[in-house]
């Protein structure tokens, strides 16, 4: 039943990783990158991907739940081709525009996972992470919870006359 509040789903939501029937993220790890190019928009993601060193990888996007139990390792190599579940914020822009891109995440002071917000603006890096800021306050509002101290992973990009260029970050999940 959907929206049921009975005693069996409600002990579902704090069963162990292992009792589940779809994968449930152990680790993750924050990555950013901006990429430039000339000859196109597609091509200056590309790069982006590449410097964050998620470019060989088939993305899936993914919202944006920190499981219980997840830990942040530092960014690994992984498997070309590999299915890859991330957060991803991506924004584009062109010739004389200066660009951000950024995530914000936390976790819950009642040791209950956290969360991840991605955004994007024209603009500067300190006005995306104060965008971000209130995204991630928002968050725990509508949760009625209270989150630990905000991490931020933000690019920032002054794109050159003549070019495309994009900036990329992502919170990268791992099995």
């Amino acid at each position: 039943m959907v929206g049921s509040s009975s005693p069996a789903l409600v002990a579902r939501d704090h069963e162990p990783a292992a009792h589940s029937l779809v994968p449930i993220p152990t680790r993750f790890f924050v990555t950013s990158g901006k990429g430039i190019n000339k000859t196109s928009e597609l091509n200056a993601f590309d790069l982006a991907l590449l410097q964050a060193g998620i470019g060989e990888q088939n993305l899936v996007s993914v919202s944006s739940v920190l499981p219980i139990g997840i830990r942040q390792i530092e960014r690994t190599r992984m498997a070309r081709g590999a299915i890859t579940h991330a957060v991803l914020s991506r924004y584009s822009g062109g010739e004389g525009e200066v660009i951000s891109a950024g995530i914000a995440y936390g976790f819950r002071t009642d040791s209950q996972g956290g969360y991840v917000a991605e955004g994007h603006l024209h603009g500067t890096q300190k006005s995306l992470k104060e965008f971000l800021k209130w995204r991630m306050e928002e968050i725990a509002h509508f949760r009625g919870v209270e989150l630990r101290r905000i991490r931020y992973r933000t690019e920032e990009l002054s794109i050159p006359m003549d070019h495309y260029g994009v900036c990329v970050a992502a919170c990268v999940f791992l099995p």
